[in-house]
């Protein structure tokens, strides 16, 4: 993959009484690998309930909507959640589908460890170190974290861009927010609270809740470096009528890579722990006394 990117400034002066203007190429290019893996998407209808539902004139309809929704469903909990490819995944074992294909978030971990804190991965394998959250910890709040994680993990060219925005998950902004709403208010702060709520932000960036994201994490980005490619021509289906198991049988599948596409616009932060740690912090300095004998 060749990453295109803003790679400096451009802006200038030259005094051209002593010598000529020189143009500067905009433009990073980036090498880093990708392959696109087999992903299959198959599912099955018995005889059984398709009679059934035969009633429903939109039926084929409802169920082609159907197998779309989970199918994006079920990228967007692969991006966040893959950590390898197996020959052979396994639901039972792994229903965040971590086994299908790496994800976004182990493509940081193994290609850009600079930019993750909370963890260090090394020849594939992550160390987890937690980022306490609270008082006593090592932030006091997650707007904290976010501001940390942009001044030292995201590269100066990107850290003011307006398009950043924080991904979480459901629990991490209750976490945030619960404490706003979990106590009897005046109608004047119940407003403010709920106007605060209603912007969901984090360290000054927008919070983007999005599903199966992990729930003691988040990853500051652009949604544009984000991105899912697919191999040409390598869609493929087939519809069986299976009479001797009384169903019919779609089996589909395409080749797909999961690509960040600018480390340097990326840092991710898991392994948060929200409490209160002044407890441990205060005994860890309290000084050992010697008994006499």
């Amino acid at each position: 993959m060749l990453g295109l990117g803003v790679g400096s400034t451009i802006a200038g002066t030259t005094d051209t009484t002593t010598k000529e203007r020189e143009p500067t190429d905009p433009t990073l290019m980036e090498d880093a690998e990708y392959k696109c893996e087999q992903t299959n998407f198959d599912t099955v209808l018995t005889y059984a309930k398709l009679d059934l539902w035969a009633k429903f004139q939109d039926f084929q309809v409802r169920i082609r909507d159907a197998i779309v929704k989970r199918q994006a469903l079920d990228r967007i909990m692969i991006g966040f959640n893959g950590e390898k490819r197996a020959k052979t995944s396994s639901r039972a074992d792994n229903p965040l589908l971590q086994d299908v294909n790496k994800g976004w978030l182990q493509k940081i971990r193994e290609d850009a460890p600079d930019h993750v804190m909370g963890s260090a991965t090394k020849d594939g394998v992550t160390t987890k170190g937690a980022v306490k959250v609270g008082k006593g910890g090592d932030y006091a709040n997650l707007d904290a974290v976010v501001m940390d994680a942009v001044n030292e993990l995201i590269d100066a060219v990107y850290q003011d861009d307006d398009d950043l925005v924080v991904i979480c998950g459901r629990e991490l902004l209750s976490d945030k927010y619960f404490p706003l709403v979990n106590k009897e208010q005046e109608n004047s702060e119940k407003l403010a609270a709920d106007l605060i709520i209603s912007q969901k932000r984090m360290g000054g960036l927008q919070a983007v809740r999005a599903p199966y994201f992990p729930a003691n994490a988040l990853l500051i980005t652009r949604l544009d470096n984000l991105s899912i490619y697919w191999q040409e021509d390598t869609r493929r289906r087939s519809v069986i009528d299976n009479p001797k198991r009384d169903r019919i049988e779609n089996f589909e599948s395409v080749n797909e890579a999961y690509v960040m596409e600018d480390y340097r616009c990326a840092a991710l932060v898991e392994n948060i722990e929200i409490g209160d740690f002044s407890a441990s912090v205060a005994s860890s300095e309290t000084p050992e006394t010697e008994t006499g004998e």
